[in-house]
């Protein structure tokens, strides 16, 4: 009797695991990708108030219509191209690049199926996509910066590991999409079921350029070992800094802007 009651609760765990996992394979991309939507009168908005801003389309290989917003600043300024989080729609940038008054130019990146963009993201994708936008770019910028946010990190890591860079500045980044799922996931297997991996850390011994690497110290989305796993894995010239505050909080920090100046500053 015992053993027939026990052998009956392992097949229900059994199920129900494989229920979970199942769920967990499925659902994925809306883990992983939240897209946010711009709309017509916030577009026109930010046209309307920064002349010094404009559309830049782009037809990807696949045919997809991809959205960028272009910062322009002085001739012959460095070129930085930012790849947002998650769940970032990235015209907010143009406010506070303009609060900042930054003298570098900067591509604001929509992903698929966020702001100006169609299509639906994934990894392939969005690697793909920031590869064209950095070819369209190098046509006329003599500098390039790559700035990856969080799940934006891993493009703009892949970026570096593909085309000429001259710094790459990352923020609450992480060493692969499937060390942070082992985190927060740990009886799952994440191995077989991720389909977007995003594997900086197998990338990052072979990239040599200056990094800046900036990590919250109170991170709960990716924790700051996975930001330190992949900046000890750098190869180039590296400045790791840690700053108060958790995964979204970093700009809040007043350290935050001005680390990034003088990164782009110095190089």
């Amino acid at each position: 009797m015992e053993s027939g009651l026990l052998a009956g609760l392992a097949k229900l765990a059994g199920v129900l695991y494989l229920g979970i996992s199942l769920s967990a394979y499925l659902l994925q991309d809306k883990l992983i990708f939240q897209p946010r939507a711009i709309t017509e009168a916030r577009h026109s908005e930010i046209l309307e108030r920064h002349a010094n801003v404009s559309d830049i389309f782009l037809q990807a290989a696949d045919g997809t219509r991809l959205h960028a917003w272009h910062f322009k600043s002085e001739p012959e300024a460095p070129l930085v191209i930012y790849f947002g989080g998650n769940a970032e729609e990235v015209s907010w940038m143009v406010e506070q690049l303009a609060y900042r008054k930054t003298r570098t130019a900067w591509l604001l990146v929509d992903y698929r199926g966020y702001g100006g963009s169609a299509g639906a993201p994934s990894e392939e994708a969005l690697s793909s996509d920031a590869l064209a936008w950095y070819d369209y770019a190098a046509r006329d910028a003599k500098r390039i910066y790559a700035f990856g946010r969080s799940l934006g990190s891993g493009v703009a890591v892949r970026m570096a590991a593909e085309r000429r860079l001259d710094g790459v500045i990352l923020v609450t980044p992480y060493d692969s999409m499937t060390a942070v799922a082992r985190h927060h996931y740990p009886i799952l297997p994440v191995g077989l079921l991720l389909r977007h991996r995003f594997d900086s850390l197998s990338l990052a011994p072979k990239i040599a350029i200056p990094l800046l690497c900036i990590a919250a110290a109170d991170d709960h989305v990716v924790p700051i070992e996975h930001a330190r796993r992949l900046y000890d894995a750098w190869q180039g010239p590296k400045r790791w800094l840690p700053i108060a505050g958790g995964h979204n909080s970093t700009d809040d920090q007043p350290e935050y802007w001005p680390a990034i100046e003088a990164f782009l500053a110095g190089h």
